[in-house]
């Protein structure tokens, strides 16, 4: 069985792989473990903590593959992620998350790279909740609803949901806490997500998409 390590920046992301991928991927021959970042607290952490991470993980599973479930949206200067000023000079968001996922490749020892598959969601996970509006209709109880204007603006807007923006009031996760009353990413985010479907995230989300076909293109070792 061909394996996959998926090192998740936090519980939510945790969550939907372990609910969504995993049963994708293993009636397809692929065993996918998600791992939280180490000392996080949720969160990201600065590149050489993560690389320190993906290292451990490919020196010590020979047979495995690793990638990363991270969102853009809370990499920042302190950070220190390769080629992170360059991304910065680039026009488009989906050319600075690329920039900065070569860096992570390239950081990544020689002989260790083919097994690794850097991933950074853009803008952040939310993003990919985006994906279907009635579902929101049918799962959130209609007084939790409160900005159902809101949502039908921001579907209007963006047809592509990962484009949705990431500064401190509109991104996602930002526009979902104004959208549903009381929301709870770990709760409310894998159960939107369930009920919208992989197949139709993948549908909406191209970028997410392309990495999905990476990770059933990987070979065995």
């Amino acid at each position: 069985m061909k394996r996959i390590i998926a090192i998740c920046e936090g519980q939510t992301e945790q969550e939907f792989c372990n609910r969504l991928l995993v049963p994708f991927f293993t009636p397809k021959g692929i065993f996918l473990n998600a791992p939280l970042i180490k000392h996080s607290h949720g969160g990201i952490v600065p590149w050489s903590q993560l690389l320190r991470q993906i290292t451990i993980h490919l020196q010590a599973e020979r047979t495995a593959y690793v990638t990363t479930m991270i969102d853009y949206y809370g990499i920042t200067d302190n950070l220190q992620f390769p080629h992170w000023e360059e991304a910065k000079r680039k026009q488009h968001v989906e050319e600075r998350v690329r920039t900065l996922e070569i860096g992570m490749l390239e950081g990544i020892n020689e002989p260790l790279r083919p097994r690794f598959l850097p991933y950074i969601q853009m803008h952040e996970f939310e993003g990919l909740l985006f994906s279907n509006a009635d579902v929101f209709d049918k799962v959130i109880p209609k007084e939790d609803l409160i900005g159902a204007e809101e949502l039908r603006q921001t579907m209007l807007t963006f047809e592509n949901p990962e484009m949705i923006n990431n500064s401190r009031a509109t991104s996602p996760s930002h526009r979902l806490e104004r959208i549903i009353c009381g929301y709870d990413k770990v709760v409310y985010g894998n159960y939107i997500a369930e009920n919208i479907g992989l197949n139709k995230i993948r549908e909406r989300c191209p970028r997410f998409n392309s990495w999905i076909l990476s990770l059933l293109n990987i070979r065995d070792l």
